[in-house]
């Protein structure tokens, strides 16, 4: 045999080893990093300090989670003491609000969009305008809207959202749409927002308990055909239809890890933000069970 041929050989056999070697090492960082999980920003509402009958007020919910171990917090309950982003919220409190916020080491990412749905459209435009102008001022990234309940309401909830979103965008902010029954009630209500609000500044902020208390449908199956067009969570469990939203997580019929994986194949990015959580008769109680949530939360997305 020629001594090239004999070369050849032993070329082709260390070239076909290292090529092998080579993907296998591939798979095995490609498996690695599929294990790796993901690090979704993971934030905590005050709403489990309010609970269902407004036990304790901004101060103490803002204590809490910071001593939940939470970074970041978004403003979502209010009450008559706390207009947060309010159109009646004066350039004096919202000052204030962001001092208290601060001091604790938060940030804040979100207010939510309060629609005063007696006004007309003119003044409701007008009402929705103020409070993107006071998350501006807090510095939010997104403005949070609910919907509409009423079918008799719903065109005029669409033209207002494409005036919103394009004025928010002007300034920033991002406006995105949370399940909630009537208009937001699930997959088919949440794709004819979209399609009627035709902006690109119009998002959603998916709410698996919500899917289940407004509509029992299936959170997976809803959220499927929305995913791409995800780019926030608001996370509570839920039991059943009209059932109990404080509950701990994993213990009603939310599957997070399905929901959460599906996000994940989405190309989702977070944040996800801690609604509601089981309840307790003293404020720390309630903080208990949020940390609860978080630790929850980390370790699934650990394993995503």
């Amino acid at each position: 045999m020629p001594p090239n041929a004999s070369m050849n050989r032993r070329q082709f056999i260390h070239t076909t080893a290292l090529t092998a070697t080579t993907l296998l090492s591939l798979r095995a960082a490609s498996a690695a990093e599929k294990a790796a999980g993901v690090s979704w920003p993971i934030g905590c509402f005050n709403r489990p300090w309010l609970g269902d009958k407004n036990k304790w007020d901004y101060d103490t919910a803002l204590d809490g989670i910071k001593a939940a171990g939470y970074k970041l917090t978004g403003m979502l309950t209010r009450t008559g003491k706390e207009p947060f982003i309010g159109s009646d919220a004066t350039p004096e409190y919202l000052a204030e609000l962001k001092k208290r916020i601060a001091a604790r080491g938060l940030a804040v990412n979100m207010g939510a969009l309060r629609i005063k749905f007696e006004l007309p459209l003119a003044e409701r435009i007008k009402d929705a305008r103020q409070q993107i102008d006071n998350g501006k001022t807090m510095g939010v990234e997104f403005v949070l809207t609910f919907g509409a309940n009423s079918p008799a309401q719903y065109e005029d909830y669409y033209k207002l959202m494409q005036e919103t979103s394009a004025y928010a965008q002007e300034r920033g902010l991002k406006v995105v749409l949370k399940p909630h029954g009537g208009a937001s009630g699930a997959a088919e209500e949440i794709l004819r927002c979209l399609e009627k609000v035709k902006h690109p500044n119009f998002k959603i902020w998916f709410d698996a308990g919500n899917i289940i208390y407004y509509t029992d449908k299936d959170p997976l199956e809803q959220l499927k055909p929305i995913a791409s067009q995800v780019t926030g969570f608001c996370a509570k469990d839920c039991d059943k239809q009209n059932g109990s939203v404080w509950l701990e997580f994993g213990k009603g019929k939310v599957d997070f890890r399905a929901v959460f994986s599906e996000l994940k194949r989405a190309g989702f990015q977070g944040p996800v933000m801690v609604e509601c959580c089981a309840l307790g008769d003293t404020p720390g109680i309630v903080t208990a069970n949020a940390r609860k949530s978080r630790e929850y939360l980390e370790n699934l997305f650990a394993t995503l």
